[in-house]
């Protein structure tokens, strides 16, 4: 058992538990109950053979970051060990309760499909134990979804371009609607079903490829039939930049230009689990942008499904070029709102770092359901301007629009881009480019924003009643 105390409750521990010489055990080791700390109690707790004390440092200033911190050593220490744990939460604050089982769950991934000698990880099953009801039974499938759905998005994030390719992308989504056939339908457009709707924009990218591109979208729909939520994907399965061609140092991140795409299959997974009320269509734009002979050159003009024309002035600005086809692609659905989820530019990254997702919206009110389940889930979005004013940075003399709009706000233009293809509904775009994935020791998908985007969905489940 793992019992998690608040500092300044540590007079209380003793007399709440029967610890033997627990008193005496605390003097003698110097225990604090600060953040993450831990004291042993092999022998000490009648009922565990194996204990322990987590500390959670000062309860009133416990953050979300801080617990996060504790679930991973919680998980860190016992994954290799115990098939079972059990943790005590009666000094933690119930509202912190959701967030801290959603915390451990997300510790507990290891990914290890191409490794020869795999993670010696046994733990299967957390008990949370507090004196008041933990979790709702909603909750609880809520979290148990959301970890599916998560672990997915990262699984597929981490599987390399040799692998995970558009064609591969569609067979994930064909088998999940395999495992689901009551919840999910799917529809997968070739390049020539493609050709034929015009979309010149998202061919441009993939010509460039011995990969044929796909467009797959899944339709979710349990119980209700009113006007869908569509999520759409970017899913660039692996960016060399196309003749525009990236550096070699890091390109090998590149795998992870399709972890917009990649969510989108974690969230209908997720979903399917959780059987939300609710309609969902879940698209992906899935291409490889590769350099070629058949490759889109810089000052190509190309012609979208919207009947726009683009100068490509940069195929390394390529993410944008398949999605605005798809967002123009998915008015077919009726959607009630759109929201596009890609990693999508550097310069978000330069903005925002690795902690907070991009949001660009001219809704207010999607821009608050966003936020609000942001903050709830702990996958946080910052929003940012997409304005009319920065418009005219994407004037070309040549075409409608240019592709990219100079060195100055490259992540607002880039929004406005994708904002010419999307007026016709309410829209919001998520810039994951720097929480999708991790780069240096800890290298990996984290499967973000699937956590956001169920909450989201599940706020709106609440307030439809």
């Amino acid at each position: 058992m793992l019992i998690l105390v608040d500092s300044e409750q540590l007079q209380n521990t003793t007399a709440t538990y029967q610890i033997n010489n627990l008193d005496t055990l605390i003097e003698a080791s110097q225990f604090k109950a600060a953040l993450a700390e831990s004291l042993s109690l092999i022998g000490q707790v009648s009922q565990s053979s194996h204990a322990a004390l987590i500390g959670l440092g000062k309860v009133a200033e416990l953050q979300p970051a801080k617990l996060a911190k504790i679930a991973q050593t919680i998980i860190q220490v016992t994954q290799k060990k115990f098939k079972q744990i059990s943790v005590d939460l009666t000094q933690l604050p119930q509202e912190f309760h959701y967030l801290f089982a959603l915390f451990l769950t997300q510790a507990s991934y290891g990914y290890d499909e191409y490794k020869s000698k795999k993670n010696e990880f046994v733990l299967e099953q957390i008990d949370l134990i507090a004196t008041h009801s933990v979790l709702t039974t909603e909750q609880l499938q809520l979290v148990q979804a959301v970890q599916s759905g998560q672990n997915l998005a990262r699984d597929l994030g981490n599987r390399p371009g040799n692998i995970c390719f558009p064609e591969y992308l569609a067979e994930q989504a064909v088998a999940l609607a395999a495992e689901y056939p009551d919840l999910l339908k799917v529809t997968v457009l070739d390049e020539q079903q493609m050709a034929d709707l015009g979309m010149g924009a998202f061919l441009a990218v993939s010509k460039g490829s011995e990969r044929p591109g796909r467009i797959i979208s899944m339709e979710y729909q349990s119980e209700r039939s009113e006007a869908p939520v569509v999520l759409v994907g970017k899913g660039i399965t692996f960016d060399t930049g196309g003749i525009s061609l990236k550096p070699g140092a890091g390109m090998d991140e590149m795998k992870y230009d399709m972890c917009g795409a990649a969510s989108v299959l974690g969230t209908m997974r997720a979903l399917c689990e959780a059987r939300l009320p609710l309609h969902v269509v879940g698209t992906i734009a899935a291409a490889e942008n590769m350099p070629s002979g058949k490759a889109t050159r810089p000052g190509d003009i190309v012609t979208t499904m919207s009947g726009q024309t683009v100068e490509i002035l940069n195929t390394d600005a390529e993410g944008r070029l398949v999605l605005c086809d798809t967002l123009t692609y998915v008015k077919r659905f009726n959607p009630a709102l759109v929201i596009d989820i890609a990693t999508l530019t550097g310069a978000c990254v330069v903005a925002l770092g690795s902690v907070l997702t991009g949001l660009f919206t001219p809704d207010d009110k999607l821009a608050a359901e966003l936020e609000a389940a942001g903050q709830h889930s702990f996958d946080r979005v910052w929003r940012m301007p997409v304005l009319e004013d920065y418009q005219e940075q994407l004037d070309s003399p040549f075409a409608d629009i240019g592709n990219i709009g100079g060195p100055k706000a490259g992540s607002v233009t880039a929004a406005c881009f994708l904002q010419r293809f999307t007026r016709e509904y309410r829209w919001a775009h998520l810039d994951v480019a720097g929480t999708a994935w991790n780069s240096g020791t800890n290298k990996g998908a984290t499967g973000r924003p699937v956590p956001l985007l169920m909450q989201f969905l599940a706020n709106r489940v609440q307030s439809n009643g």
